[in-house]
């Protein structure tokens, strides 16, 4: 009988230490815990369609990590010329960060407070390099991030679906990404 009561109260353990671990994990993702309380008000009429708020949660991570991956740049590159296309990124995407935080306040859509994991893991990476081995890192990862958001804020900017308020950020967004795409590649082509 011992035995049987020490199974059950050491099943019984593992389940709330288990529950307790997935309801941690699903907590520290600002990105996921932005697009759990999107879903929640979607479901509740209350919110945006499930694409235009993914599009701004995602616009919204990745405007955090530019930032800061435009500040690691300004303090660890060696190149003047990536020292700069950080500095512009700070810049450019503070500026479009805050207006998507307007626009989604304004339009009943959650984003994220911080970096997501993913994101996170990008800068910390990034943060153990220094000069040269940063510089190239970093520029590669800038080429592709921006060939990425390119893609991503054409398809909000086109879609009929999308709120028109996010639908006009993406719109009016573009042309800058676009500035930092030809920038960030005219370092790439000068570096090799």
């Amino acid at each position: 009988m011992k035995k049987v009561s020490l199974m059950v109260l050491l099943a019984v353990s593992t389940l709330n230490f288990q529950a307790c671990s997935s309801k941690k994990s699903e907590n520290t993702d600002s990105v996921e815990n932005a697009e759990n309380a999107n879903e929640a008000k979607e479901d509740a009429g209350t919110g945006q369609d499930e694409e235009t708020a993914d599009f701004a949660v995602k616009a919204a991570n990745g405007g955090m990590m530019e930032v800061e991956l435009g500040r690691l740049a300004q303090e660890k590159a060696a190149s003047k010329d990536v020292k700069d296309f950080g500095a512009m990124m700070v810049k450019d995407h503070s500026m479009a960060n805050d207006e998507l935080k307007n626009i989604a306040a304004t339009q009943n859509i959650t984003l994220p407070a911080t970096l997501g994991e993913d994101e996170q893991k990008h800068v910390n990476e990034l943060a153990k390099l220094s000069g040269k081995e940063f510089d190239k890192k970093y520029v590669s990862m800038m080429v592709d991030d921006h060939k990425e958001d390119i893609d991503e804020f054409k398809k909000a900017a086109e879609n009929d679906k999308t709120n028109p308020a996010i639908k006009d950020f993406a719109t009016k967004t573009l042309p800058t990404l676009q500035k930092h795409l030809d920038a960030i590649t005219a370092i790439d082509k000068s570096m090799k």
